[in-house]
């Protein structure tokens, strides 16, 4: 039997519709013929969620990766207690916002340790992850601080389009401010990596302008095209890759949704998500590139205009899993032997 991939899932906010959608995702049988999902989080928040979504899994409680089941029927999770039977959903916590950042911080030990080859997270809300104490902007950033990287980029994934973004979370004037040959060039590099480990020997890669018409040759902005992402382009064309651009950024997403490139290069945070939000929620995924983990998440919030309710739809987090295990495929690890006690939902 060829080895299935161990996935720390993390649950996200408890307040929003992270606890719903995992255990809608674990309901499907499919989930256990590819990978090994263990869920990091609070077990009674899980178990409410079950009701919600009226579950008939079972809840394996444990507090170590070697005592998870890894069967269909059975969601496996390591229980941080964390969260209060009466905490109510759609609304902003800090406990949650602190638990939040706890079960992620818990998945990353466990990966430093070898027990996980990949991490799936379920949204949080950035609103009460400061409230609890952690000033991160997002996933993104606060798994590069908890893994020691100064540098990682976004990357998203959906039909026929890849993106990776130079500049995320901050303000687009800041956003300007910040790109420059050398971030540009990383990102690049860093999209150039990942395409390549998962199997693309030659990546074609689309670089957006920052300006409308990229710049149209300096008729358009100050030439930010010329000055911010032009040496990167010459640099890395010139080691034979295939980088072309500053492109119009309203063109190349409809270039590259038809083939012509495998991952465009946009400029900053919404450049890059309108295209792939507007092919549907459930279709997008988050990849963290730059880290020595695995990392692929949901590519929507926390909901909680619907939290709680039970309408949560989970195939982001289905395609985000897919994707988790189509990466961690690419590495070698031993078998974890594993037992169990089962509590029911």
């Amino acid at each position: 039997m060829s080895y299935l991939p161990v996935v720390g899932i993390t649950m996200g906010d408890a307040a929003g519709v992270g606890p719903e959608i995992i255990m809608k995702a674990l309901a499907h049988d499919s989930v256990y013929r590819t990978c090994r999902p263990l869920v990091i989080g609070d077990a009674n928040r899980l178990k409410k969620a079950g009701q919600i979504v009226e579950s008939k899994l079972d809840l394996n409680i444990i507090d170590d990766v070697r005592a998870a089941a890894f069967v269909s029927g059975t969601v496996d999770c390591i229980d941080l207690g964390l969260i209060p039977k009466d905490l109510p959903f759609g609304q902003v916590s800090p406990v949650a916002g602190d638990a939040a950042y706890q079960f992620v911080a818990r998945t990353v030990e466990l990966t430093h340790k070898g027990e996980l080859d990949a991490i799936c997270t379920a949204p949080l809300n950035k609103e009460a992850l400061h409230a609890g104490g952690h000033l991160f902007p997002g996933h993104t950033e606060m798994l590069a601080h908890l893994t020691g990287i100064e540098e990682v980029s976004m990357m998203l994934v959906a039909p026929n389009l890849r993106v990776i973004h130079v500049t995320t979370h901050i303000g687009l004037l800041d956003a300007i401010r910040r790109i420059e040959p050398g971030l540009v060039k990383r990102t690049i590099e860093r999209a150039h990596e990942t395409l390549s480990r998962a199997g693309i020997a030659h990546p074609r890669i689309g670089v957006c302008g920052i300006n409308p018409h990229a710049g149209e040759n300096g008729l358009f902005g100050h030439g930010e095209e010329g000055e911010k992402i032009v040496p990167a382009i010459e640099e890395l064309t010139a080691r034979g890759w295939d980088v072309q651009g500053p492109l119009p950024a309203d063109t190349l997403f409809f270039r590259a949704g038809r083939g012509d490139f495998d991952v465009v290069v946009a400029m900053y945070h919404d450049q890059g998500h309108g295209p792939v939000k507007v092919m549907g929620l459930e279709a997008g995924v988050n990849v963290t590139v730059g880290m020595p983990v695995i990392r692929t998440s949901v590519d929507h919030g926390t909901a909680f205009d619907i939290a709680g309710t039970g309408i949560a739809d989970e195939r982001s987090l289905l395609e985000a899993l897919k994707q988790a295990v189509d990466l961690a495929n690419r590495q070698e690890k031993p078998v974890v032997a594993t037992r169990i006690t089962k509590e029911k939902v």
